[in-house]
């Protein structure tokens, strides 16, 4: 194995060989300003997900090492995220009760199936299906998952317990235990003042740590007017470092967990991957889909073995790393260290941290979700995608996160498929003075060749558009303005073809040739033209049928017919 597949295959190889002393001082810098962060983020997202808030920090320094040494991007920060907790608590909280060490080994469980999924992947060259999801189809059901996570978490920012459900239990159960008297004083005080310490800095653009503020100055109020007792608190977290959690568990649970596994793997890529290669491009380097979907799943895989759960990228302490000046991921292992040293030497500081304040840093970060812009950007350019993306929105909101998810990729597939199986089709004109031919619906000005269709599908031929595209040729011959003797088709965007589609362009030719009327393709692609040969059509489709430009075919027509 040679330099460069070791650096490929465990990138931390590269940097440790390249690394510049410069860059040490900015790294630990990053290091300590991320650790300031990743506490409560990560025991926040572990309540939300419905697991004891420890596993969070679990969760935050396994993927922190793992992905040190795997991971493609020099600044990622991955751990745990808001836009996967209410899939994770989805997935596991129908089999367990939240909080439970049944639910910590589930969660752990599906860390580790998604990590293995994830590395198949990437075995497989699997990097291109974040594809899968168009940005509308994100941006709704990340739009859904803000507002699953808010109505979760606005119970727990009062004060009290409901017992869940839908987005709309939530809300109602929420509204009706404040209509029941049953809000805590003291909690919502600091849960709104939590809000605001949180929220204020950033509207000012300020860079001091509102959730380190909030987090810190919450705790110690509780603590020094002995609110403990008035309120729920965090407790203390139990002393030692990540270890195996996966006992109790049986065979029935991989099959309960690999399908929604499954989905958070795709969810958790797409956004990680999006963020990797937004960052490399700013950076000047290339990250690789296939490599970054491995260092994920091997992250997940890892954190799974030792008490975690699922984890991606993090669009909120990524930033702050980078804002810090980190350079290589050694920011993050210094994090990492730093977090099991807050660990092992001070576990009980979180004894007097109010549940509420965790709630406030879920909802701020939820809310950051929300995109509003790109709806009302698409209105203006797109009533597909505009529907798709509040599709997918009503998805998640009203039918269930997972299934959400699984709506979003089948509205995904079924636009792709939609596009493909009604593409734009025209005919093509000559326009006086201008060289080429061109589309007639942009150019009704333009003048068609006498005897003679020229007909331009933009899509491959295959099983669902086979027949569109022959009903449409055989439709243009029959509103010609008179008789037709030669049928061009302008196979530029023919790029496949299948089985189906052939038996489709089989019976146009029989049809035409029926009539007297000639098919001809003009700049189709060599490989179309192997694929007719291979499918045993090759005798039908000659050479004379096929001319390297439209011109080329309408030159020859002219001279067949003297026109």
């Amino acid at each position: 194995m040679d330099r460069g597949q070791v650096d490929r295959l465990i990138p931390a190889v590269g940097v440790v060989r390249s690394y510049e002393r410069s860059w040490l001082r900015p790294d630990l810098t990053a290091g300590a300003a991320l650790v300031a962060l990743v506490i409560p983020a990560g025991m926040a997202y572990a309540e939300a997900a419905g697991l004891p808030p420890v596993t969070g920090l679990y969760a935050t320094i396994v993927p922190l090492l793992a992905y040190a040494v795997f991971g493609p991007s020099r600044v990622l920060v991955l751990g745990p995220d808001s836009s996967l907790a209410p899939m994770i608590a989805a997935a596991i909280l129908p089999l367990a009760v939240a909080g439970s060490e049944r639910a910590v080994a589930l969660a752990g469980l599906l860390a580790l199936l998604m990590g293995l999924i994830l590395i198949a992947g990437r075995a497989l060259g699997l990097g291109f299906v974040t594809g899968l999801l168009s940005k509308p189809i994100r941006v709704g059901y990340l739009n859904g998952i803000a507002l699953v996570v808010i109505a979760t978490q606005l119970p727990k920012l009062l004060g009290f317990s409901v017992p869940g459900g839908s987005v709309w239990d939530y809300l109602g159960q929420t509204v009706q235990g404040v209509s029941d008297g049953a809000a805590n004083g003291p909690a919502l005080a600091i849960g709104v003042a939590s809000l605001a310490v949180i929220l204020v800095p950033r509207a000012l653009r300020s860079r001091l740590p509102g959730v380190l503020l909030a987090v810190v100055g919450s705790a110690g109020a509780t603590a020094v007017l002995g609110l403990g007792g008035s309120l729920p608190v965090v407790g203390a977290l139990p002393k030692g470092l990540p270890a195996p959690a996966l006992s109790g568990l049986h065979w029935a649970d991989v099959v309960d967990l690999l399908g929604p596994a499954a989905g958070i793997a795709l969810i958790a890529f797409a956004d990680t991957s999006v963020l990797s290669r937004t960052l490399g491009t700013r950076r000047g380097y290339t990250v690789d889909g296939d490599q970054e979907m491995g260092a994920l799943g091997v992250a997940n895989a890892a954190t799974g073995l030792l008490g975690g759960f699922p984890v991606s990228g993090s669009t909120s302490r990524t930033p702050v790393a980078v804002q810090a000046g980190a350079h290589t991921q050694l920011g993050g292992v210094v994090a990492a260290g730093l977090l099991i040293a807050f660990m092992v030497l001070a576990p009980g500081v979180t004894a007097y941290l109010p549940s509420s304040t965790l709630a406030a840093v879920v909802i701020v970060s939820a809310a950051s979700l929300v995109d509003v812009k790109t709806l009302v950007r698409l209105a203006r350019m797109s009533r597909t995608e505009t529907v798709l993306l509040v599709a997918a929105f009503l998805g998640v909101a009203f039918i269930g996160v997972l299934q959400g998810v699984i709506v979003a990729v089948g509205l995904s597939l079924l636009a792709f498929v939609r596009q493909a199986w009604e593409p734009y089709r025209t005919e093509l004109v000559s326009l006086e003075g201008v060289p080429g031919f061109h589309d007639l619906s942009r150019h009704p000005e333009g003048e068609r060749v006498p005897g003679l269709v020229i007909a331009r599908f933009d899509a491959p031929l295959f099983f669902a558009n086979g027949a569109v595209f022959d009903a449409f040729v055989r439709d243009l011959v029959e509103r010609a303005p008179g008789p037709v003797r030669c049928v061009i088709i302008a196979a530029e965007a023919l790029t496949g073809i299948d089985t189906t589609a052939l038996e489709d362009l089989v019976e146009l030719d029989d049809h035409l040739d029926r009539r007297g009327i000639s098919l001809l393709f003009a700049e189709m692609k060599g490989p179309i033209k192997d694929r007719l040969v291979r499918f045993g059509v090759g005798s039908r489709f000659g050479p004379e049928h096929f001319f390297p430009t439209v011109n080329s075919a309408v030159k020859a027509y002219r001279k067949t017919y003297d026109v």
